[in-house]
């Protein structure tokens, strides 16, 4: 069994001395639903760069830890920082693009009207030219861009709103279950643009509870069990800390 503070000599190792070069800082995040902590004291830094993947079980707090990151609920205590910049401003977001597990856009809306309205946001006009080769990049086809976005599939909604994460050219991409919904052939293209996202530089920070997603994609490996971080390091780190050969395995083993 992992002691639950497994962070410490990790983050000696790779947590820059100013706060305001780290894309992502977590310090000693709490937060309760009644009687119940769901998030225990979390911290952890991630580099500009970098990829990290927030893994547990379902319930383990996965998501409400972003949902705080995104300020779309308040911690009960401790700190996050994006870019050096508070979390609960909301200058911080410009920073970042988000994908929600469940991406719902309008369903009336055309999947071109929804690219347009949502690239707008982010301060991009007329920007078909754009919106066509990211598309191309995710083998959508254009014919479908026509078509209300309640005709699509789940996987191609997800699509959709990958789409439109990757237009918003955000040096923090935010994606909670990038992979639900997405047949085999699907996760494997998703899989190499995100991964091709950073090489060029994109920090990436996303959940999963799935071992093939996270050794494909992540730097960087957070495990929560029970609201707490069991470990924060690099996949293979995590296999030696459990006396394991597969990640899989690992990631089992620390829930114990």
């Amino acid at each position: 069994m992992l002691a639950p503070a497994t962070t410490i000599d990790v983050l000696a190792r790779h947590a820059p001395r100013e706060h305001a070069t780290l894309a992502l800082h977590v310090a000693c995040v709490s937060k309760r639903f009644r009687d119940r902590r769901v998030i225990d004291d979390v911290s952890f830094d991630v580099l500009p760069g970098q990829s990290v993947a927030i893994a547990g079980i379902n319930g383990a707090g996965k998501t409400t830890l972003l949902r705080c990151l995104l300020d779309f609920m308040r911690a009960d205590g401790g700190r996050i920082e994006i870019f050096g910049v508070d979390s609960r401003q909301a200058r911080a977001r410009r920073a970042l693009a988000y994908l929600p597990e469940r991406f719902m856009p309008s369903p009336h809306l055309s999947g071109r009207e929804t690219l347009r309205m949502l690239g707008g946001l982010h301060g991009l006009h007329h920007a078909d030219h754009s919106i066509a080769q990211v598309l191309d990049r995710l083998e959508f086809p254009r014919e479908a861009l026509t078509r209300p976005v309640r005709q699509y599939s789940k996987g191609m909604t997800q699509k959709l709103g990958l789409a439109a994460l990757l237009l918003a050219d955000a040096p923090l991409l935010v994606l909670d279950e990038p992979m639900s919904g997405l047949d085999p052939l699907a996760r494997r293209l998703v899989t190499a643009v995100l991964a091709l996202e950073r090489e060029r530089g994109r920090t990436l920070i996303f959940t999963s509870h799935a071992p093939r997603d996270i050794e494909n994609l992540c730097d960087r490996l957070a495990v929560l069990h029970g609201g707490r971080l069991r470990h924060f390091g690099t996949p293979s780190e995590l296999c030696q800390c459990t006396g394991t050969d597969d990640l899989e395995s690992a990631f089992i083993r620390t829930l114990h």
